[in-house]
């Protein structure tokens, strides 16, 4: 117990010191754009605990949701499939590399003119930018499968789904969540960055009505919300890690001395 309240204290310590020192710097402030936080706290609960909850906190984490969700399916089933074969690895290294380099903001105009200004484009924009984390990560973890399990499968005829299931994606399966775990932060940003063209709601185009209208102190509460969105799904992340791949921490942990 007392394990996990000193880990609590000591990812609690930096952010309370920093809000501690904000709160206390911007007190006096009279800048029309760096507001006091505690003006910025004061308007949070009437801007985000309202309507704009159902309006735009909930439609972007729905987009996320389905974005990231598609991303780490077609990662995962296009990453073994890359990292199982060599041939087919050589053919598509050239194109793959050619299209992980382009930012996916750069492709929103394509995108609304293909799908339009409505929720696809924006799940495309987060699923162009999520599906090159989890799709290279899966293949070095394809790659990277021990050859004398390989051998060991060989010789006692595990084949198919279970040679799949059991050899391949588990000895994968460290590289696939890392890859997740990167595509998460991808994903918010792009999140964001498609909610601020051609949109109707969302927290992206929240936050940017906000500055249009001058409402400053919204407007930072609005980008306090994304951190702190960001700080739940990471742990929600690492609560999922935890268990998908408590074998495998086990066994980098070793034995414990009784």
């Amino acid at each position: 117990m007392s394990g996990i309240l000193a880990r609590v204290g000591y990812a609690l310590a930096l952010p309370v010191v920093l809000v501690a020192v904000w709160w206390f710097a911007s007190a006096g402030s009279t800048d029309f754009y760096f507001p006091p936080l505690s003006r910025i706290v004061a308007v949070f609960p009437d801007t985000w605990l309202s309507s704009r909850l159902a309006d735009d906190v909930l439609p972007s984490l729905t987009r996320l949701g389905i974005g990231y969700g598609v991303a780490l399916l077609a990662g995962v089933a296009l990453g073994l499939a890359i990292g199982s074969n060599r041939v087919v690895a050589a053919v598509t290294e050239p194109l793959l590399e050619f299209l992980r380099a382009i930012p996916p903001p750069v492709l929103v105009p394509i995108l609304i003119l293909v799908a339009g200004i409505g929720d696809t484009m924006k799940v495309l924009v987060i699923v162009s930018g999520c599906l090159w984390p989890v799709l290279l990560n899966t293949v070095d973890g394809v790659r990277a499968v021990d050859p004398v399990l390989a051998d060991t499968c060989r010789t006692y005829r595990v084949r198919g789904g279970r040679r799949w299931w059991h050899l391949v994606i588990r000895s994968a399966s460290p590289r696939i969540v890392t890859g997740a775990r990167q595509a998460l932060s991808v994903g918010i940003i792009l999140m964001v960055i498609s909610e601020m063209f051609a949109a109707s709601s969302g927290l992206g185009y929240a936050v940017i009505q906000f500055k249009d209208g001058f409402r400053i102190p919204q407007m930072w509460s609005g980008v306090i919300l994304l951190g702190l969105l960001g700080v739940l799904l990471s742990v929600l992340f690492r609560i999922v890690e935890h268990r998908v791949l408590g074998w495998y921490h086990g066994s980098r942990d070793g034995p414990r001395e009784r």
